[in-house]
């Protein structure tokens, strides 16, 4: 039986990062330029947390937003999935269900070091699915 893989073998490395102080305007800017769905949030080299495409635009959508004077740390999410690079892919796709997170950052020795999202665990379980069928 083959061991189960490692997140760090489907993860998106070196992720784009913003500060929690930028605008919403530089942060949808960011996205833009660099075809990203999930920009994790920095405060003071720390993770503050992550804003998603859906969170951006979602907070866009209301009346009286001016996104050049709003800081990103006002919309993001804060309650985030932090994981090891070398955690199973099994568990974090797990608890990305259980919780319906859309990505997860990933760290090793308190730096980030890559972003797994949805996008990447269908990645895995699509090249999983064809190990599989190739026996």
């Amino acid at each position: 039986m083959k061991e189960i893989p490692v997140i760090s073998k489907y993860m998106t490395t070196t992720p784009v990062t913003i500060e929690s102080t930028a605008s919403l305007a530089e942060a949808e800017a960011m996205m833009h330029k660099n075809n990203i769905r999930h920009l994790p949030v920095m405060e003071r080299s720390k993770v503050y947390g992550i804003l998603s495409d859906r969170d951006l635009h979602r907070f866009l959508g209301l009346k009286g937003v001016d996104i050049k004077l709003e800081a990103v740390k006002n919309v993001c999410v804060t309650k985030i999935l932090v994981a090891n690079a070398e955690a199973k892919l099994n568990t974090i796709c797990n608890q990305m269900a259980e919780n319906k997170y859309g990505s997860v950052i990933v760290e090793d020795n308190n730096k980030i070091v890559g972003i797994f999202t949805w996008v990447d665990a269908l990645r895995a379980l699509g090249e999983l699915l064809e190990t599989r069928l190739k026996k």
